[in-house]
């Protein structure tokens, strides 16, 4: 789970064969560092091999290795988790990293730490975009995923691999009024009008800035931002009624449940267990209602 989350040496641990947990953490972790023999938890396993032998066990062997996500949707939803919590830098370089290996494009990655401005802020944003800048710096141009048609930068996008990706131009408020409509539903209007007696501005700034600005920019597809939102929302565990929200949209625009309950036993590793518990909590509110209609 970082670059603290290096390879165990072989005698740290007592078994082997291919179905141990900790053989296949190793080949789980290998698929995100790039490398046939990861050796990113060294450090640890000299003053810690249990945690070491736990990050690879569990955290890879057990959770990441699991069906329901991508590994592409799974380092997604990792680094929007981690720019989100901003407190851990070196886990975060080193899932980014990750998601480059696995499919991610620097254009998407870019675009996750853009829209989590929305989330988690700007400074949180500002902090996750100057970690992609160090690891994209430190490969060359087109190492890990290919830029594709969809997600390749524009030819007067800078060499850090961000990109423009504005909407084209109109009414923002319009703009936004729609992609609310397409994501939220009825209920994305009713938090806005909710704001017209007391914070009228805060309610426009949420249809411009969040729905025209953000959400209708190119470099991740619909689909991709909300399991963004869901990953933030859980990982913070402080937005419970957004969380609810965008449970909601994901589902609305192409996620499936098992998508929902895959993403909550990620967050598990990177955000803790009662963060987990919480999403998945929340979770069981939204199937039941959709259940119900």
């Amino acid at each position: 789970m970082t670059q603290e989350e290096q390879h165990v040496p072989p005698h740290a641990h007592p078994h082997g064969g291919a179905d141990d947990r900790y053989a296949r953490g190793l080949a789980a972790l290998a698929q995100v560092t790039g490398t046939a023999h990861p050796a990113v938890l060294d450090p640890v396993a000299e003053i810690a091999p249990d945690l070491a032998r736990f990050t690879v066990e569990f955290g890879y062997g057990d959770v990441w290795s699991r069906p329901g996500l991508t590994p592409r949707q799974r380092q997604l939803a990792t680094v929007a988790a981690l720019a989100a919590l901003g407190n851990a830098a070196p886990q975060l370089r080193f899932h980014i990293g990750g998601a480059l290996n696995v499919g991610c494009t620097r254009r998407e990655i870019v675009e996750t730490f853009i829209h989590a401005t929305v989330y988690a802020g700007f400074p949180a944003a500002l902090n996750a975009l100057a970690a992609a800048r160090e690891v994209f710096a430190r490969r060359p141009a087109g190492e890990g995923a290919p830029e594709d048609a969809a997600t390749a930068p524009a030819a007067d996008d800078s060499a850090d691999g961000s990109t423009d990706g504005a909407p084209a131009g109109g009414d923002r408020y319009q703009r936004g009024l729609a992609a609310l409509r397409a994501v939220d539903g009825p209920a994305g209007e009713h938090v806005v009008h909710a704001l017209d007696d007391i914070a009228p501005d805060l309610g426009r700034y949420l249809v411009e800035y969040v729905f025209g600005d953000v959400y209708t920019r190119t470099g991740l597809d619909l689909a991709d931002r909300e399991l963004a939102s869901v990953a933030m929302c859980t990982a913070l565990g402080t937005a419970g009624p957004q969380l609810r929200v965008h449970l909601r949209a994901f589902l609305r625009v192409g996620g499936t449940r098992e998508e929902v309950v895959e993403l909550m036993t990620q967050m598990a590793g990177y955000a803790g267990f009662p963060a987990a518990l919480n999403g998945v909590a929340e979770a069981r509110e939204i199937f039941a209602e959709q259940d119900a209609a």
